[in-house]
């Protein structure tokens, strides 16, 4: 996957989130969709692969646990990280088993998550 302009997509049922993380990752030089909830990313998935979703675990209807798994089945390989606002052991170790690339609790350490979406993407750039 080699693209100059990487597409790194938000969601999460917070509008504030949303918009801090589009603005930070927009800072570090990314394109950034947000998303309102796992539903509304997953009726977008065949317009859009993105190179990296950041995804929240808790949402309404379905959760970032489910959409991962339908991620997954359906055989599309993006990299995730999940954000939490609860400390959630459970989840972490599940999201990670299967295959998420880093797992934060809000508030995020800005350096660290922009370092996890840098190790992820530069790799396949030009």
């Amino acid at each position: 996957m080699c693209k100059e302009d990487p597409t790194i997509c938000v969601v999460d049922n917070e509008l504030s989130i949303c918009n801090a993380l589009r603005r930070l990752i927009t800072s570090a030089g990314f394109n950034v969709i947000t998303y309102g909830s796992a539903q509304e990313f997953w009726d977008d998935v065949p317009t859009r692969e993105p190179d990296l979703l950041v995804l929240d675990v808790q949402m309404p209807a379905m959760t970032g646990l489910d959409l991962q798994k339908l991620l997954t089945a359906s055989g599309r390989a993006i990299p995730i990280v999940f954000i939490s606002a609860r400390e959630n052991a459970m989840a972490k170790s599940a999201a990670m088993a299967a295959g998420a690339v880093a797992f934060f609790q809000k508030p995020i350490d800005e350096e660290d998550l922009l370092g996890v979406i840098h190790k992820w993407i530069s790799p396949f750039q030009d």
